[in-house]
């Protein structure tokens, strides 16, 4: 069963339970984040997106503190899979189980576009199996926040130790200071912490995951998240 948090101003939170459920056919649910723990049968947690505590201090800066967290983070330090989109990427770097930070976008602008290209860089279980290292996905973003910052040192590092998961890229794949919508450093779209189990990423994937509505592409990471949930069983 996939745990799907719920803080107050999440508003994507059914729309991933939605793509999980009843598009990707994996059990989800969501939990209310004053639960001091997960549901026993919990095999993956989602950090959906939206505006957490109405972002009024820092984006997820506030949501860090939900008693949930505190579950959440005895789940990863155990190798459970925990995936944070948009809003969830900002709690997971607050909570200091993804380094950086977001800040701003560039423009200072809010952006909604439903046809960002990503390039996959690390191609590996659980969040990427079902893709091949190069690959571009067409996937929505729609965040204020979203530009990823980290010290230039810090981001060689990731870089070196395969921890950059996705970048902004053109559709052909190249990665571009055009191709860059919010100003993240690196192009970065998404990363995962050292052991590989924990990954945030501003897109949103649960908004790809059907051809009528925005494409598929999603369901590429998605389903590579519940395929490894299988196999751990």
């Amino acid at each position: 069963m996939f745990a799907v948090l719920q803080f107050p101003g999440s508003n994507d939170d059914r729309d991933m339970v939605f793509a999980m459920k009843a598009v990707l056919g994996a059990e989800s649910r969501l939990v209310w984040h004053k639960d001091s723990e997960l549901p026993a049968d919990t095999r993956g947690v989602l950090l959906p997106g939206g505006f957490s505590y109405g972002d009024y201090l820092r984006c997820g800066a506030m949501a860090r503190f939900s008693p949930i967290m505190t579950a959440v983070k005895r789940f990863a330090d155990v190798g459970g899979p925990v995936l944070g989109t948009c809003n969830g990427f900002q709690v997971l770097c607050e909570a200091g189980l993804l380094p950086g930070a977001l800040l701003r976008n560039r423009d200072l602008a809010f952006i909604c576009d439903d046809a960002q290209h990503v390039r996959v860089e690390r191609a590996s279980a659980p969040f990427t199996s079902r893709a091949t290292a190069g690959q571009v996905l067409r996937i929505p973003i729609k965040h204020g926040e979203g530009r990823y910052q980290l010290g230039p040192e810090e981001v060689a590092r990731l870089d070196a130790a395969g921890r950059v998961v996705l970048r902004y890229c053109t559709p052909g794949g190249d990665v571009t200071e055009a191709a860059n919508p919010n100003g993240s450093v690196a192009n970065i779209a998404g990363i995962c912490n050292a052991a590989g189990n924990v990954m945030g990423l501003m897109p949103h994937p649960e908004h790809a995951v059907e051809g009528l509505t925005g494409g598929s592409d999603g369901g590429v990471l998605l389903g590579s998240l519940i395929d490894f949930v299988g196999a751990r069983r």
